[in-house]
């Protein structure tokens, strides 16, 4: 089943679940108010998707999650997950401009899976991490490059605002062990890969991040990019597809 939110002209934005061509629109929040509908059906091409989801506490991401982008940033992997924390103001959704802040360097898109919590989660045992997973939905990881490489700490370089693009649907009914991921930029595939490479598994990731912050509905989980990251551009756009979800596509747009 495919949740999207969504806004039509002059309304606030709603919840429904895509059927072809139509939006049947859910009575609220599905994380919070489950799957009644209202009747109402609103036809796709009338509405503009949003982030799916907005994360009210925080964006974890993972690093280093496939062996070749580890090698390709000439980074060792490790025994546990890298992880790092995005801010929810990062968070925009479909067709949303990627705002590449002036003087930073370089720009790069990641493109991943994205996990969405749909329970409170605290030391979730990895047999148990379906438990607590509301769907899977597309994600962009982007990131200040050349900031990263300065810095020990990676918020900056994760965190400017619209550097979380996310969508264009959360997936509920998937198997996320082996889905194919693919990135291009103005047409051009970039990366290719299926999350049967991760490195740390969602099942471990669900345990192994529970087990430091208390997991809140909504939360997402960036599971990782693969190898291909490179340097995106003003007027460029960049398009995350993962199979069974659906495509994200996000213009880039340079401030100065």
């Amino acid at each position: 089943m495919k949740i999207a939110r969504f806004s039509t002209a002059g309304q606030d934005p709603r919840f429904g679940i895509l059927d072809e061509r139509d939006l049947i629109v859910l009575a609220g929040d599905p994380l919070y108010q489950g799957f009644e509908t209202t009747g109402e059906r609103v036809p796709l091409k009338d509405a503009t998707l949003l982030a799916p989801v907005i994360p009210r506490s925080k964006v974890v991401g993972i690093g280093l999650n496939y062996a070749e982008h580890s090698s390709e940033m000439d980074m060792l992997t490790t025994d546990d997950p890298v992880v790092f924390l995005k801010p929810n103001t990062s968070v925009v959704g479909p067709n949303d401009p990627i705002r590449t802040p002036a003087g930073v360097g370089r720009v790069d898109f990641e493109g991943e899976l994205a996990i969405v919590i749909g329970s409170l989660a605290k030391n979730v045992r990895r047999e148990d991490f379906a438990q607590v997973i509301f769907g899977y939905t597309v994600a962009n990881d982007v990131t200040a490059r050349d900031l990263q490489s300065r810095e020990s700490q990676w918020a900056r370089a994760k965190g400017f605002d619209t550097f979380c693009p996310i969508g264009p649907v959360i997936e509920t009914e998937i198997d996320p062990s082996d889905i194919r991921l693919e990135t291009r930029v103005d047409g051009d595939l970039r990366q290719v890969a299926s999350t049967s490479e991760l490195v740390h598994d969602i099942p471990s990731l669900i345990e192994f991040v529970s087990s430091i912050w208390t997991l809140l509905p909504g939360d997402l989980i960036l599971t990782g990019t693969p190898a291909g990251v490179g340097p995106l551009h003003d007027g460029e756009i960049v398009e995350v597809t993962i199979s069974g979800i659906g495509s994200l596509a996000n213009p880039v747009v340079a401030l100065r």
